[in-house]
């Protein structure tokens, strides 16, 4: 059975915490040494689709990993968080900062929103957004592919929003984790290539 084909303005590209602090040598994450082929390649499969998403009429949605800050500047993190990311320091991940915002290969993006979990769903204001623009399918790309893609699919596929997982638009600095992850999530969601993608969007 084909697969039918996308219309661009129901349809958003959802880059999920492809900042400059989690791809950049010189971001949080490069800093402390944690990166991978995986990984850097993502902005350079997800750029011709973005611009096709723009000069389509479609919507450019970017999610933040945000970390707040407390006391002192003491960045509020889960338990989880400071064990998987034991480098996080002040300033890392905070609202306005370089280290926040979209990586530059990826354009400008019409909507963002600042993320505190794993789903891009949980807390934030993603859903009425979403609805506002009355848009009804996700295109997810993004870090990392077992934790915050798998999550925010499930969320989505919740509420009702069709979502197709871009298998080389996602990334783990574990690869292992990756395929794994994306092998589950191919069970409840396509799973497709930047560039089929783009040949959908009509």
């Amino acid at each position: 059975m084909p697969t039918r084909r996308l219309d661009p303005k129901t349809t958003a590209l959802l880059l999920i915490d492809l900042q400059n602090d989690a791809l950049h040598p010189k971001g949080a994450y490069g800093r402390a040494g944690l990166t991978c082929d995986l990984v850097s390649a993502l902005p350079a499969h997800l750029a011709p689709l973005a611009q096709a998403m723009r000069e389509r009429g479609g919507w450019i949605v970017a999610t933040h990993l945000t970390i707040m800050e407390g006391k002192q500047g003491e960045p509020l993190l889960t338990e989880h968080m400071r064990e998987l990311r034991p480098f996080l320091k002040h300033g890392d991940f905070q609202q306005g900062s370089w280290g926040h915002q979209l990586v530059d290969e990826l354009g400008q993006a019409d909507l963002h929103i600042d993320k505190f979990a794993f789903s891009a769903f949980y807390m934030t204001a993603l859903e009425w957004m979403l609805r506002h623009i009355k848009v009804d399918t996700l295109l997810i790309a993004g870090l990392t592919t077992p934790v915050s893609i798998a999550t925010t699919l499930r969320d989505a596929l919740l509420r009702d929003f069709r979502g197709i997982v871009l298998s080389d638009g996602v990334g783990s600095f574990e690869p292992k984790q990756h395929r794994s992850a994306l092998a589950e999530m191919a069970t409840i969601s396509q799973i497709k290539t930047c560039a089929q993608v783009r040949e959908l969007v009509a």
